[in-house]
């Protein structure tokens, strides 16, 4: 079939469609007010690209932790710390302290502390960490320990009639070692784990709870251990007691450490930085080389840090590790290859010529979120919805575990509504997030020029809680980003 030109006509597939010239100019007008509004829309967009900074910021539930003490309060000696928790107020140092600042205190105490008669609990202890902290600008993380070699269980306990898993005339007679199968240990010890809960669950200050019951230092260092049912029973009383505050797995037995992953807990281990290659020592077998690496493999907790924290302690201290040599740059990648959020070194300094790595190290421990990009309307209207981008890059080796809101502010000295944007930042792995939506910009929103902030947000308070990567953050926390006009149609 021959299509005539002077009709427009398209010859398709033997049927013919004729457009007159008419339909072509009008198809050409509809194709450039396209354009032009296209334009017109992509002039109404402000771009911002934040510049990012490189300092080590002090965040909620990440970082180094203070030990048994809190912000600006005397270190330890390079070398020595104290496993006793504090029971009354430290003073704070006459100087800032060589230690860095801390978003969470690390702090605990032995039965015998806190229980020293049969149901006579000494929760002011606690209670007064709680307090220390957060007028320290902290939170509290804390351990319950059953004994240590020098801390023996309560008294009371000994001679309760439990059952004594070792005798006098052993080698290791000295350290009266409890029976963690005797079902007056998960009676005693189950009362106290159900105390705290009761008094501290949900405690908004309180950071987290290491499940502490079985073994030497409430860990699994004990070479009396229960079967696992005994083991699980003894897990099982943190759980029930404190089902809405984070729980820490200690590390040692692995069907417990599984148990534990698998019921909703992070995990901890206590021996970062050991490089030694054999032990004979039942209690302090060389773990940081070996063990704890293929542990962490059979225990199937590989993926754990994506939903629940990692958290570690130094075996010695930082300066016990130049003095014995070993290696700084094995240890702390071994550390970020676990994901870690949390490191507690004994609150002991940080030799001067290993502060570099420290710092680069800090950088990379737990969440770190930088704002890449920026897009939002120049001009909006009111009681409509405005196209919002934002590319953000998680820079550090795990994602933040509490909830937090991401929060769009537009101020001005008449009203600064609080915009808050639909996301997740909980899922925010390592590497980078996209929001590509709207938000509703508020119907009674007086006409004006207001300022563009942004800010994460503690959901109880309303106020900005985490620090960015970015220049731009204001005293009151805000991050000025830009701003915008609004004209009402």
């Amino acid at each position: 079939m021959l299509c005539s030109w002077t009709q427009f006509e398209f010859c398709r597939s033997g049927n013919e469609r004729s457009f007159r010239v008419a339909d072509i100019c009008g198809l050409l007008t509809l194709l450039l007010l396209g354009a032009a509004n296209q334009a017109i829309a992509q002039t109404n967009v402000v771009v911002v690209r934040p510049k990012a900074i490189q300092d080590v910021l002090v965040n909620p539930g990440m970082g180094v932790t203070t030990f048994q003490r809190f912000n600006g309060q005397e270190p330890n000696p390079p070398l020595k710390w104290s496993e006793i928790g504090p029971v009354t107020k430290l003073p704070q140092a006459p100087a800032k302290p060589d230690f860095p600042d801390t978003s969470v205190s690390y702090c605990r105490w032995y039965w015998n502390v806190l229980e020293p008669e049969p149901g006579k609990f000494h929760w002011e202890i606690v209670d007064l960490a709680l307090e220390e902290a957060r007028a320290h600008s902290q939170t509290l993380a804390i351990r319950l320990m059953p004994y240590s070699n020098q801390d023996p269980l309560p008294e009371w306990y000994r001679n309760s009639g439990a059952r004594r898993a070792n005798k006098p005339t052993d080698k290791d007679g000295q350290i009266w070692q409890p029976d963690f199968s005797d079902p007056l240990y998960l009676k005693y010890w189950g009362e106290l784990v159900a105390e705290a809960g009761k008094r501290y669950d949900g405690n908004p200050y309180l950071d987290s709870v290491d499940i502490s019951s079985v073994g030497y230092w409430g860990e699994g260092w004990s070479p009396y251990m229960p079967a696992f049912p005994y083991q699980k029973a003894l897990i099982d009383i943190w759980l029930e007691g404190f089902p809405r505050t984070l729980l820490l797995m200690n590390f040692d037995e692995q069907q417990a450490l599984t148990y534990g992953t698998e019921h909703g807990a992070g995990w901890r281990l206590d021996c970062l930085g050991d490089m030694r290659t054999s032990s004979t020592n039942p209690y302090f077998p060389a773990e940081m080389l070996e063990i704890y690496p293929q542990q962490v493999v059979r225990a199937g907790i590989q993926d754990v840090w994506q939903r629940k924290p990692v958290s570690l302690e130094t075996c010695y201290t930082v300066a016990g590790w130049k003095e014995r040599g070993y290696d700084l740059n094995y240890i702390l990648e071994q550390a970020l290859r676990w994901h870690v959020s949390t490191v507690n070194i004994k609150s002991a300094p940080i030799p001067s010529e290993w502060k570099n790595q420290f710092d680069i190290f800090q950088k990379m421990i737990g969440y770190r979120f930088n704002l890449r990009r920026l897009e939002y309307s120049r001009v909006v209207n009111p009681g409509t919805m405005m196209p919002v981008h934002m590319w953000w890059l998680n820079e550090g080796v795990a994602p933040i575990y509490k909830e937090f809101r991401l929060a769009m502010q537009l101020r001005s000295l008449q009203t600064s509504p609080v915009i808050q944007i639909p996301v997740d930042i909980r899922k925010w792995l390592p590497g980078d997030a996209v929001f590509d939506g709207t938000l509703y910009v508020p119907e009674n929103l007086p006409d004006g020029n207001y300022e563009v902030r942004i800010a994460i947000l503690d959901p109880r308070t309303g106020q900005p809680a985490i620090r960015l990567a970015v220049e731009g953050r204001q005293p009151d926390g805000w991050y000025a980003m830009g701003s915008l006009a609004v004209k009402a149609k």
